[in-house]
């Protein structure tokens, strides 16, 4: 089988004169290469075809594969990580994560919500803020939470985001708006303990890897996990796997829940709060996670679990296989018009 791998190399954007924060979300190439590797492991032929845009002149090319590994976070726009799913949906060819409305849908981190508030599961409750005019319709419980709708690595939280007053979401949300060029997400500061729950799978066959906590330490950010909590975790948070029951099935089925209502497939995270009485929110969905094997949160969690970085990738590999598999033959068994 031969497998193309998709991808948005760091060093190549910055090379281009894009910022370290424009390119935060992409991947270095140890990452591409132990994607790479675990895929020859399974003796798949693999074929590096890099990002959109060469995705596309390759397409036109007239070029195809059996399968494509896809791992794009794009650039611009709330379909950024959509294009390369489209581009492969229009040309018929298999991929694994996620199709392109899942990945718009839990980029914009508004819509997210409310897809999963209007399936019946707990999130805190929220406004999203497109103008300065949008501020002073806001009616939600302080404290509250702000970051832009559509980022992600934690780009735009910093200690300023949470905002304790009316009187401090004017100039927070604006700042955002300014920076980002997008609206803002701001949301009920929810206190309890912080989660991330790592998923396998699609649909029904979706399960829960295993759910890691967030411990900030001495020398993070305090109480809240920023874009340099994140991006410097060593020394500053720490991370445990959870196993208190009947902790542990709450944040799960949450977790599975959202993940179906949102349509993610194959392997991603979600992130999960407790509110002030200990109860599981919603916060995000990542369905296109990162798999640094040293760093990423996904690996964590599946390390955590004895579960090896070539393991992972097989089992996501192996639920594309059986999506399309199942796709392809429902397709074989319909009837004619």
């Amino acid at each position: 089988m031969r497998v193309g791998l998709t991808y948005d190399l760091r060093d190549e954007y910055l090379a281009a004169g894009y910022s370290e924060v424009e390119t935060a979300e992409f991947d270095q190439p140890e990452t591409i290469d132990a994607i790479a590797g675990a895929l020859q492991g399974q003796g798949l032929t693999v074929d590096r075809i890099g990002n959109a845009r060469q995705l596309s002149c390759r397409l036109n090319a007239g070029e195809r594969w059996d399968l494509v590994f896809n791992f794009c976070e794009g650039l611009y726009g709330f379909g950024r990580e959509s294009l390369v799913p489209a581009l492969l949906d229009a040309w018929q060819i298999p991929y694994v994560f996620s199709d392109p409305l899942a990945c718009a849908l839990t980029l914009h981190k508004g819509m997210a919500k409310h897809v999963v508030r209007g399936n019946g599961l707990a999130t805190p409750d929220f406004a999203v803020v497109e103008t300065p005019a949008d501020i002073a319709r806001v009616r939600l419980r302080y404290p509250l939470f702000a970051k832009p709708v559509a980022e992600g690595t934690g780009k735009g939280i910093s200690a300023a985001s949470r905002v304790d007053s009316p009187d401090r979401l004017g100039p927070v949300c604006q700042a955002l708006i300014e920076q980002y060029r997008q609206p803002v997400l701001v949301e009920e500061f929810l206190p309890g303990r912080e989660f991330t729950v790592g998923l396998i799978g699609t649909g029904q066959a979706a399960e829960a890897l295993g759910t890691m906590e967030v411990h900030l330490g001495p020398q993070a950010d305090p109480g809240i996990y920023t874009f340099d909590n994140k991006a410097h975790w060593e020394g500053r948070v720490s991370y445990t796997l959870l196993t208190e029951e009947p902790l542990v099935q709450a944040v799960e089925s949450l977790a599975i829940g959202a993940w179906r209502a949102l349509g993610c497939r194959d392997g991603g995270r979600l992130d999960i709060r407790l509110d002030a009485a200990g109860i599981p929110a919603f916060i995000e969905a990542n369905p296109l996670a990162g798999l640094n094997p040293g760093h990423s949160d996904l690996p964590f969690i599946c390390r955590f679990k004895g579960i090896s970085f070539d393991e992972l990738i097989r089992r996501i590999v192996a639920s594309a296989l059986s999506r399309n598999t199942q796709s392809m033959a429902s397709i074989a068994g319909a009837p004619r018009q």
